[in-house]
């Protein structure tokens, strides 16, 4: 079985009811263990699947707009294009990537809020006509590349919580909306829709009932220019948990049916990423180094608070990094800990340890403190909800290649697929059977499959 990520020939490895996720992530350790110990992903697919049954069954009939640089691997692209979900781009690989899938124009947006001249001119060219502005200079640069633009004003959003302060913040005021419609009007520069985002970390969701008051304020002041707004765009920010989905649900929905009910023929849409991709994907990771911290001044804070003196800590190296697959790390914290593949006794005594990539450079830390057996050089670790900020453009530092992927679904969730008459010849083709691994041995898990 072999794992691609640019190769469109990818395959998708379909488990019958007695082979399980675990079974696969065995197997390849099995394999890699042998062959050179690569890191590796597995991507449930589908759980793609369910996670779109599931927006529809609570947020229909918001349409989802996969954000592409949250994960773009094939795989991923592709189921959810078959289930017809629409594309968010912010640069012209992404926009290009998504029409050699054969997605029309009117489902993709190119939300990049700082957008190169010769992207915006691609996006003419290919006839993709939504895009986001948020100030003046944007509008006027869009005007002059894209004559046949039409623009979601993207609106700002209070939602700055302590932790995000830093964080690079998007969106105009209500203010100045009035200020870019007169100059869209003089440029004559089409005003279709509002877009505006609340993070994923933002723990009050009020702010969601300020975000689309202020729309509604948008869009009643594009009345008097003349604009015919048709589009609201309430972003992302869902996490994946189906609590947070029905909460945010819970909150947005009266205010949806008052301000824009279904008969003003305004389409909501919205922009999920992590809530598709986080859950769907598994790292495992194999231990290349491995020392031994003999000095306190060399030791984290939070380590050295939860150590007793006479007790070893361990640093160990990973065959990937923030050059790699943890470049989310860089930004934001790690929303998933690390889990030790081989099997220890539940007595066995923990260490406190740090996890590093492979560069040898300051900012490649993983994870600063976490609790592990001691561990050996060739042992694997195991990172779950690693499908969201991963898998997206290839760093060239260090030589870095990215791991292989293996796709995975279930037979229920292949079915799910064709019951909804979603199963494409196309995305068939990339199928084979796997056998229950249970009844097989490590040696002929995986062979070659009809």
């Amino acid at each position: 079985m072999k794992g691609f990520l640019e190769d469109a020939n990818y395959s998708i490895g379909l488990l019958d009811e007695g082979a399980t996720l675990a079974d696969v992530i065995d197997n390849c350790i099995y394999e890699h263990t042998h062959t050179g110990k690569k890191a590796f992903y597995v991507g449930d697919l589908g759980k793609l699947v369910r996670n779109n049954i599931q927006w529809q069954n609570v947020m229909a009939p918001i349409k989802p707009f996969y954000p592409v640089k949250c994960n773009s691997t094939p795989g991923v692209l592709e189921i959810l294009g078959t289930l017809g979900v629409g594309f968010a781009c912010s640069n012209k690989s992404e926009m290009a990537l998504v029409q050699d899938m054969g997605i029309s124009p009117e489902n993709i947006i190119y939300t990049n809020p700082c957008k190169q001249a010769s992207q915006i001119k691609y996006a003419a060219k290919a006839g993709i006509n939504i895009m986001t502005c948020d100030n003046d200079i944007e509008l006027k640069k869009i005007a002059r590349n894209h004559p046949n633009a039409k623009l979601l004003l993207h609106i700002a959003t209070e939602d700055i919580t302590a932790g995000e302060e830093m964080n690079m913040k998007f969106g105009t005021t209500l203010k100045n909306c009035r200020h870019l419609m007169e100059c869209a009007k003089e440029l004559g520069v089409q005003i279709v829709g509002v877009k505006f985002h609340v993070s994923g970390s933002c723990k009050d969701l009020q702010t969601y009932i300020h975000a689309i008051s202020d729309a509604r304020c948008v869009f009643d002041m594009a009345e008097e220019f003349g604009f015919k707004m048709n589009m609201l765009d309430i972003g992302g920010g869902f996490t994946g948990s189906e609590l947070q989905l029905e909460e945010v649900n819970h909150v947005i929905r009266p205010l949806l049916d008052v301000y824009f009910p279904k008969e003003s023929g305004v389409n909501v849409i919205a922009e999920p990423g992590c809530y598709y991709v986080s859950s769907a994907f598994t790292l495992a990771v194999n231990v290349i180094a491995k020392k031994t911290v003999e000095y306190d001044k060399l030791l984290p804070s939070a380590v050295e608070q939860t150590r007793n003196d006479d007790e070893p800590v361990f640093t160990y190296y990973i065959n990937d990094g923030v050059y790699g697959s943890f470049a989310s790390k860089l930004s934001e914290k790690l929303n998933t800990i690390p889990e030790v593949h081989k099997k220890y006794k539940e007595d066995e005594p923990l260490f406190a340890s740090s996890l590093w990539g492979p560069s040898c450079d300051e900012l490649d830390q993983i994870v600063e403190n976490c609790l592990l057996p001691e561990l050996s050089v060739g042992d694997w670790l195991i990172f779950d909800n690693m499908g969201s900020g991963t898998l997206g453009e290839q760093s060239t530092f260090n030589d870095y290649q990215r791991p292989l992927i293996y796709y995975m679904m279930s037979f229920s969730d292949w079915d799910e697929m064709q019951d909804a008459g979603i199963a494409s010849d196309t995305l068939m083709k990339n199928f084979f059977f796997v056998p229950s691994c249970i009844q097989l041995s490590p040696e002929e898990r995986f062979s070659t499959a009809a």
